[in-house]
């Protein structure tokens, strides 16, 4: 064991991020040492070459303003491969068209129900800001794309709408915008469970012919898996995206590199709680992998996290 001193965080005007974040590490303790860590295991995974980068998280943060730090790493190329939930595609359609809104977690829901508003932790979201401007925008869409082809992958579909998007006056706030427009694939195994879905089975009760092909996206997946050199990944939350991210990473011997950002506790043996230490027993992360698990809400570590690594990385 090294003797390394702990060392005092100094507070001070024009503190930039990234020296924040070094003196986290200095400190040694508790989660701020796991945030340093996390910074430099994403640096380094980014900076290795022969390294395909996923990313994965839910649908929840794109409700919030963390939304433009995940449009941010897609812009810049930083990762390779996008896996989510459908509601990703919900909120970040949405927000193109309408706004959300603060709101309260004390709050009566009953009260809001009646007056039409869907609450998402303290986020407020309109009826007309979701369901209907989704299917407002998204059926006229859908009548396109399914005149240029019936069958359609996830990933292909998602950049399909990227491509429609491009003449939106916030097309640029769009994740969905930036992956279709740097090639970045974004796959959705559970594409039904979420509004983006609903829309899609909407339109087929008159398209019975429409079809989903998610085996596509499946073999897609295993393409980029088996012809990589090293996998790395940052994964936020839980559930079918971080699911989804490690399945595949356990049949190219697991990932070199891990990050999760979880508020999840593990003691119910729920995948969500799961840390890097129990993928390495899976053999979806590797025994030597440079890995963490963060305890922590991403709204407030990924914009830190993610700042100091642009710090790090990207021209003034």
């Amino acid at each position: 064991m090294k003797n390394i001193p702990v060392k005092d965080i100094k507070p001070q005007k024009g503190l930039n991020t990234n020296d924040l974040i070094k003196q986290l590490y200095d400190s040694g303790g508790f989660t701020a040492k796991k945030v340093a860590t996390g910074v430099d295991i994403i640096e380094n995974m980014v900076k290795e070459k022969n390294c395909v980068k996923f990313l994965s998280f839910p649908a929840c943060i794109i409700s919030t303003g963390t939304r433009g730090v995940i449009k941010e790493l897609i812009k810049n190329k930083l990762f390779d491969v996008i896996i989510t939930t459908c509601g990703t595609l919900d909120h970040d359609l949405a927000r193109i068209w309408e706004d959300y809104y603060h709101g309260s977690f004390m709050v009566d829901d009953s009260k809001l129900y009646k007056q039409g508003v869907n609450r998402l932790g303290n986020i407020f979201i309109p009826n007309e800001c979701y369901g209907k401007i989704l299917e407002e925008k998204m059926q006229p869409i859908l009548k396109q794309i399914g005149e240029k082809s019936n069958k359609w992958s996830t990933k292909d579909l998602i950049w399909e709408f990227g491509k429609h998007i491009e003449k939106e006056k916030k097309h640029e706030e769009s994740i969905i915008y930036w992956a279709y427009k740097n090639k970045i694939p974004i796959y959705v195994p559970g594409i039904t469970d979420g509004a983006f879905g609903s829309q899609i089975w909407m339109y087929y009760q008159t398209h019975r012919d429409f079809v989903i092909d998610l085996l596509k996206d499946e073999q897609d997946l295993s393409d980029i898996i088996f012809d990589a050199d090293k996998s790395g990944a940052l994964i936020i939350g839980g559930g079918i995206s971080k699911h989804h991210t490690i399945w595949w990473a356990q049949f190219r011997d697991g990932l070199d590199y891990a990050v999760y950002i979880t508020t999840a506790v593990e003691y119910d043996g729920s995948l969500s709680g799961a840390q890097t230490r129990e993928g390495i027993s899976w053999g979806k992360i590797k025994e030597k992998a440079d890995n963490v698990t963060i305890d922590g809400d991403a709204t407030v570590l990924l914009p830190l996290m993610i700042n100091a690594l642009f710090e790090r990385l990207l021209p003034e």
